[in-house]
């Protein structure tokens, strides 16, 4: 039976303007976690989230991380736990969020002051951290304060998890939920991660997977310095033709990877996969509209997302070493590297992956015969993350969804990588479920960025409905 959430959705309504100002409050704080002049705003962040939640009734610690790896005279921010509830008759939620921001200057291209929240006629609310994660963090504490203030019963234990690092690495973070997977967190439930977006403008989505990332450098060189190609051009072997020729040799323009073995790594696409594409909310249009023109790989939207999501993808990202400035410069590089990635799904293993590529590129160089020095090497590797779509933790989240939007929520995957998902996953052993508030338009990372009023008050709404829900699902380990 559908809870009766009426007087708290009316409760956020009437809560509107207060939760705005807490989000102005929050963004006025410049927590760029990345500058070494603005760490100090970032503790103050913790403390402003600290506060708040300790208002509210929450048990609150601020865990100290230590001194930050390379940077021993900065301390890193502490991870904000709370604790609202402790009924041991409720099931508890874990949440997890940043309190970080991306740089953010005028100069950069902002057409208002990044970090004083506006908010225009149509209800977009700008500011720098406003959608990622301020809004979504906020929209937690928001949802607290509206039952107490409704009087309604809070249904579940929650736990909240918000650090100070994110925008740098999480640095710290994975070691202290290793740590605390059985202690702090021991009787988390689920877990529920809101740092991500919808995959359009209009219609709801909840996440179910995320692809990893295998980023690689190709190192070739000859000569002991750069040479002059009106000298030497024709008479030494040239580290950058070596280059161009092996980076072609790893995918063709249709995006199909050459490296052989690599496509057999990936987990076939099952029946029920199959039939979660048909009924989601995007159009080729809304792709054209994103990269800016139509030149895309595939004609449908069920291929297209399948080649974003659910298969692996090489991407070529640049050169190092050569002249790329503009102008005309004829130099012969002494030595070049070639960076690329590749983006990894089930059930594609790292050091799987990282054999083939080495051997093929090794093969490729190989061919040429050439007198050069070959090296290719993995800079650093994330794992990819896969739940289940029909866990009771995203069942719960879906007739939330339902009950607040009035829709089914598209179930998606994601190209790009969330690292802390997985690592929560694998320490606590529960299902993790992400639940976006924002849009794909709030452009996150970028000038501009913006949180639209809907989605922050009725995604507010949604929070707290999906608790309710997840205190009444019936229990199934499907995972």
């Amino acid at each position: 039976m559908a809870p009766n959430l009426d007087p708290y959705f009316k409760q956020v309504d009437a809560l509107a303007d207060t939760f705005i100002e807490r989000l102005r409050a929050a963004v006025a704080i410049p927590s760029v976690s990345a500058s070494d002049e603005n760490r100090k705003d970032v503790f103050r962040m913790g403390d402003f989230l600290a506060d708040e939640l300790t208002r509210l009734g929450a048990e609150v610690e601020k865990r100290p991380l230590g001194k930050q790896p390379g940077k021993e005279h900065l301390e890193l921010p502490p991870v904000v736990i709370a604790r609202y509830g402790n009924d041991k008759k409720k099931r508890t939620i874990l949440v997890y969020g940043h309190y970080d921001v991306q740089p953010a200057l005028m100069e950069d291209g902002w057409a208002t002051k990044p970090f004083d929240l506006t908010v225009d006629e149509k209800g977009r609310m700008f500011g720098r951290g406003s959608t990622d994660d301020k809004g979504p963090v906020l929209g937690w504490i928001n949802a607290i304060e509206a039952h107490q203030k409704a009087g309604v019963e809070f249904p579940v234990n929650l736990l909240c998890c918000f650090e100070g690092m994110e925008e740098y690495g999480s640095e710290g973070l994975d070691d202290f939920i290793n740590a605390e997977a059985k202690k702090y967190f021991k009787d988390a439930d689920a877990v529920c991660i809101s740092d991500n977006y919808w995959l359009g403008t209009e219609k709801p989505c909840l996440t179910y997977g995320l692809r990893g990332c295998n980023y690689y450098s190709v190192e070739i060189k000859g000569p002991a310095q750069d040479l002059h190609s009106g000298v030497f051009g024709g008479s030494a072997q040239e580290p950058m033709t070596d280059l161009m020729h092996v980076l072609s040799k790893l995918v063709d323009q249709k995006g199909q990877i050459l490296i052989p073995g690599l496509n057999e790594l990936v987990a076939p696409v099952t029946e029920d996969e199959k039939k979660l594409y048909p009924n989601i909310s995007y159009t080729m249009d809304n792709l054209y509209e994103s990269i800016g023109s139509k030149t895309s790989i595939f004609e449908t939207k069920d291929e297209t997302l399948m080649a974003r999501w659910r298969f692996p993808s090489l991407s070529v990202h640049g050169v190092e070493g050569a002249f790329s400035q503009p102008g005309a410069k004829t130099v012969i590089p002494a030595k070049v590297i070639g960076k690329f990635s590749i983006r990894t799904v089930p059930n594609m293993e790292s050091n799987e992956v990282n054999e083939l590529v080495y051997k093929h590129v090794k093969d490729v160089f190989n061919k040429l015969g050439s007198k050069n020095s070959m090296n290719v090497y993995c800079q650093h590797d994330g794992k990819w993350w896969v739940a289940s779509p029909f866990h009771w933790n995203f069942q719960a989240a879906s007739k939330a969804v339902k009950q607040v939007f009035g829709v089914e929520p598209d179930m998606t995957r994601e190209g790009g990588s969330i690292p802390v998902t997985i690592t929560f996953e694998q320490a606590t052993g529960k299902n993790v479920l992400l639940l976006p508030m924002g849009s794909s338009t709030d452009g996150a990372h970028s000038i501009n960025e913006k949180l639209d009023r809907r989605n922050y008050i009725e995604g507010t709404k949604l929070l707290g409905a999906y608790l309710h829900y997840v205190a009444e699902e019936p229990m199934n380990e499907k995972k």
